[in-house]
């Protein structure tokens, strides 16, 4: 089945990342928990009432914030290094075979994890199944326009020093295409909306560390395995917008609900 589907990321890179990330989660924590925290105010819209959760690269963000309000939370992960220090129960996983079995969950977070998955499609279908009856499925990832102006500004410093690019910064889902992807693995009541954020670095390499240090770097299957040259990024980086002075990177993160009737 896995051969059938595009590989469009290299999952053994994906993990590769991740494994490093792991020691330095400490310089984006307040990032992390940020965003965490914008997708699981979702939480208080709800009545329901959740004891087991699943949580999916939350990267110490998520776990600790569904245990305090008294789930018992297992924490998934691409990378095992990662799941240790997410908080919860830690469980190694294959995002294309997941291991967890029918209706063995109230709950399911995925945050910021779901973007690198070929078969997104199968492994929503998956969760889905994972979800006890009345149970809710939250999710955040990027969606198009995030990064849009680092992409830009490495296609063009690339196409002036090389007379080509290659791809540098992953493809992501039109937000229309998130609430049907719900809909089309099988969730009831599923919505989708995004929240942009703006961030601005007086020093635009802070940009490349932050996204390294999130796991967040270039795992495309046909991105370029040469050295790239010398003046890439810093010619890049100086070709970023500038808002009052600092450089200006744009996260548009989907939020998608959606509930196993």
């Amino acid at each position: 089945m896995q051969d059938s589907v595009s590989q469009i990321f290299d999952a053994s890179a994906v993990r590769r990342q991740r494994d490093r990330a792991a020691a330095r989660l400490g310089t984006v924590a307040e990032v992390l928990e940020d965003l965490a925290a914008r997708l699981l105010d979702r939480l208080d819209d709800t009545k329901a009432r959740f004891e087991s959760a699943l949580e999916i690269g939350g990267r110490g963000s998520v776990a600790p914030a569904l245990a305090s309000r008294g789930m018992q939370v297992v924490s998934a992960d691409f990378s095992a290094k990662m799941a240790i220090r997410a908080g919860g129960l830690p469980v190694a996983i294959d995002a294309e075979a997941l291991p967890f079995g029918a209706q063995k969950f109230d709950l399911i977070v995925a945050h910021l994890s779901l973007h690198w998955v070929n078969d997104l499609p199968g492994a929503l279908l998956q969760l889905r199944r994972s979800l006890r009856p009345g149970g809710l499925f939250l999710a955040s990832m990027p969606s198009l326009g995030t990064l849009a102006e680092l992409r830009s500004a490495l296609l063009e410093a690339e196409a002036m020093l090389r007379g080509g690019a290659s791809p540098r910064v992953s493809p992501y889902p039109d937000l229309r295409d998130c609430a049907g992807l719900l809909q089309r693995a099988g969730f009831a009541l599923p919505v989708a909306d995004v929240e942009e954020i703006e961030f601005l670095y007086a020093n635009p390499l802070t940009l490349l560390h932050e996204l390294r240090a999130a796991g967040e770097t270039n795992a495309v299957s046909a991105r370029s395995r040469k050295i790239p040259p010398r003046a890439l990024f810093p010619l890049a980086l100086a070709n970023l917008p500038r808002h009052d002075g600092r450089a200006v990177a744009t996260l548009r993160m989907a939020i998608m609900t959606g509930w196993n009737a």
